[in-house]
């Protein structure tokens, strides 16, 4: 397989490819203007997703967070495939997709509380197109495929209306690729034909394991054994990224099937703030990867092109320093969840051993009934 499809290398110069072009779409464009406009909103989409990364990495190491999985160096992938999605898509995301979930306009609090105990889910997944966080590496695969299903028997995909057909994204990383539900997911999707799009962040390391434990060939590659397309990309470069997401969704809604995409980027930072990843990579890995950023590498292209000049860049950081300040003042500032909340919001109907259970911790807490009501609300 060649090399990942490329349309910005390392140093900030934009280069052609003949399969593959950055053209924004009609609603970044209206939006922010003209392309110099929607380079620089990228730029700060990254920008704010690393100041928030940032902020809910300290937070953790201050007890504020019980976890934290840190998506440093992977904001072009994120960024990228979010900016791409249509309004009516569907996502199913990891636990790593906090770009993807900025770019749903999913407030960033909202992400922290379940990583605090606050809350399951921090939005509406109808109105943001945008499912809960799942834990459970690779289930959530199978659930894409079954969502998408169903928009194919809702008449919602090839239909030619724009703002009808519907594509679904799964995203997960590579070590999720030698899993069970991700292979039987490639299988049903295959088979049914789906609009869904597979989207690997493939950052090198399943926790501790390297990418060549786990695959002798591009997880690209892979997909030719189930019989759809795939696209391998540099998923540090935000516009390539874009422009690859962007064919791999219409090519789902338009009725052509599954896509397999897989973004080729790093993980800079630990698997969570559980990981020390001291323990099994090179600083010499991680520094040849550093001077890869997605950031610098987009940043670098504005400055050398005169998109962007040193006012901005400084009105940049400003904006990222204020948003890390309102998301550390509004994470500290959520409530504590009642702790009758797992009986109340677990089944429709309360079964008896768990309503004389419930019964227990009432007693245990010492409250009386009207007290009671006003905590579990």
């Amino acid at each position: 397989m060649s090399d990942p499809i490329q349309l910005l290398t390392a140093d900030g110069t934009r280069v052609e490819h003949p399969d593959v072009a950055f053209t924004p779409d009609a609603a970044l464009l209206a939006q922010h203007g003209d392309e110099a406009g929607v380079l620089k909103a990228l730029l700060r989409d990254m920008s704010l997703l690393r100041r928030f990364d940032v902020e809910a990495t300290a937070l953790q190491r201050h007890g504020e967070l019980g976890l934290w999985p840190p998506s440093l160096g992977q904001e072009a992938a994120q960024i990228g495939a979010g900016r791409a999605l249509a309004r009516q898509d569907h996502v199913f995301p990891t636990y790593r997709e906090h770009g993807i979930a900025w770019c749903r306009g999913i407030d960033p609090v909202g992400l922290l509380g379940l990583f605090r105990g606050t809350d399951h889910v921090g939005w509406d997944p109808v109105e943001k197109g945008y499912e809960p966080v799942t834990i459970v590496i690779g289930a959530h695969a199978l659930h894409a495929v079954g969502y998408a299903l169903g928009v194919v028997h809702d008449g919602a995909v090839g239909t030619g209306d724009a703002a009808r057909d519907t594509a679904v994204m799964a995203c997960f990383g590579d070590g999720a690729t030698s899993q069970g539900d991700v292979n039987e997911a490639f299988v049903f999707a295959a088979s049914y034909h789906v609009p869904v799009v597979f989207f690997v962040q493939n950052n090198h390391w399943a926790i501790s394991e390297p990418l060549a434990r786990q695959t002798r060939i591009p997880i690209a590659q892979r997909a030719d054994g189930f019989g759809f397309p795939s696209y391998r990309v540099d998923g540090n470069d935000v516009l390539a990224t874009y422009a690859v997401v962007r064919r791999a969704l219409e090519h789902a809604r338009s009725g052509q099937g599954p896509v397999l995409v897989e973004a080729v980027t790093y993980r800079m930072g630990a698997h969570t703030t559980t990981d020390d990843p001291t323990r099994y990579r090179t600083d010499d890995e991680l520094e040849s990867w550093r001077r890869r950023d997605p950031i610098d590498r987009l940043a670098a292209h504005l400055r050398a092109e005169g998109i962007a000049d040193d006012a901005w860049f400084t009105a940049l950081d400003a904006e990222a320093e204020e948003l890390g300040a309102d998301i550390r003042a509004r994470c500290k500032a959520l409530p504590d969840p009642s702790p009758l909340a797992s009986f109340d919001e677990t089944y429709v109907e309360l079964t008896p051993t768990l309503a004389a259970q419930r019964a227990e911790v009432v007693e245990l807490m010492d409250l009386d009934g009207a007290e009671h009501e006003e905590v579990a609300r």
